[in-house]
């Protein structure tokens, strides 16, 4: 993968317009826009302010390959090299993956949700049957 498609796969993971990530950048969205088609060369410089936009360490957006996993949870984020069962996955496999992620996380929360209400129902219970 090359650092154009990694800035763009960390962009779309976080959901974010090329407008919004060069306005972030104070950069006009055709110059960012030229960064993601691989047509500019970045400065370290500009390397490091983009990593601190998208909040992850600059090793890591370096690093990021087919084999990454992008955790974007909790308000952290952080990228770890890791096996997955597929061999060379493509930019649409992983977001999808990233979408699986995201939405089995949602329903954990529900589950927990639904858990603590339970309790508080059956502790209710206890308490109505003791009087």
């Amino acid at each position: 993968m090359q650092l154009n498609e990694k800035l763009r796969f960390v962009r779309h993971i976080k959901k974010w317009s090329q407008e919004e990530i060069a306005h972030r950048l104070n950069m006009s969205p055709s110059a960012y826009g030229s960064v993601e088609r691989g047509e500019t060369k970045l400065s370290f410089q500009r390397l490091e302010e983009i990593a601190k936009v998208f909040d992850v360490e600059l090793s890591d957006l370096i690093d990021l390959n087919e084999k990454s996993i992008f955790n974007n949870f909790g308000g952290t984020n952080s990228i770890s090299n890791c096996h997955t069962w597929y061999n060379n996955p493509s930019f649409e496999q992983l977001l999808e993956l990233q979408n699986a992620l995201k939405q089995a996380h949602l329903e954990i929360d529900y589950l927990k949700q639904q858990n603590a209400d339970l309790r508080e129902m059956v502790n209710l219970l206890k308490y109505k049957d003791n009087q």
